[in-house]
């Protein structure tokens, strides 16, 4: 009976490294594996160009991220430089964006559902934070912020909601975030929850959000503008 319960043990840790060891993307086998965009074949991340045919562009991009951005409507330009950008970067786990904020714009809540992310304040300030995921009762989602000024660093852990504000009503900020995969995906709440297509049932949103449901309506005729290019 003590083997038994021994081997279930076991049998569960193992379950449950394997599991921390496949959480994030996947280790390279290889030295590289360049995608190759014009493969047919689709698998989870991209085929491997043949390693006779790649060279050193496969790996560069003139992305002129030391040039400014302009914001749009919510006051931010958020530019990716991920997998679609660079082939290289296929199976090598790690992205970068530069941010760029107008006065008082912001890189409204959102959340990677396939990465981490350390960002670091290049020029102004900002106003960031995150909030935990739903613990139980009578436990609340916790928030954790933070003011970051030029050359301080902040952690967003993976999958959390998490946003960036500019609190200087005169002053822009940047900053530049690396992610901890080649495609971190971005849904912005805003966005995902009034401006999908088609839309959300009124009737959902409006008995989820406790409101009436011409609030609901009011909100989803909005344009909600994507700041990630």
């Amino acid at each position: 009976m003590a083997s038994s319960s021994s081997f279930l043990l076991l049998a569960a840790l193992l379950a449950l490294v394997s599991w921390q060891a496949t959480a994030s993307d996947p280790s390279p086998l290889q030295d590289f594996c360049v995608a190759d965009m014009n493969s047919p074949v689709r698998v989870n991340g991209f085929v491997c160009k043949n390693p006779m045919e790649v060279n050193a562009d496969d790996f560069f991009k003139a992305a002129n991220l030391d040039k400014p951005r302009m914001p749009n409507k919510v006051g931010s330009n958020v530019t990716l430089i991920n997998v679609m950008q660079i082939a290289g970067l296929n199976t090598l786990g790690i992205s970068i964006a530069r941010i760029d904020y107008a006065p008082l714009g912001q890189n409204p809540p959102h959340t990677h559902p396939r990465a981490t992310e350390i960002l670091t304040v290049l020029e102004g300030t900002l106003y960031v934070g995150f909030v935990t995921s739903n613990q139980p009762a009578p436990n609340k989602n916790k928030f954790l912020s933070k003011v970051l000024n030029k050359g301080d660093v902040f952690v967003f852990p993976v999958g959390l909601i998490h946003f960036q504000f500019n609190p200087n009503p005169h002053q822009p900020a940047v900053a530049i975030a690396a992610l901890s995969s080649q495609n971190p995906g971005a849904i912005t709440i805003a966005n995902a929850v009034f401006g999908s297509d088609p839309p959300i049932s009124d009737d959902v949103l409006a008995k989820a959000f406790q409101v009436e449901k011409n609030t609901i309506d009011y909100l989803q005729a909005q344009f909600w503008e994507n700041n990630h290019y």
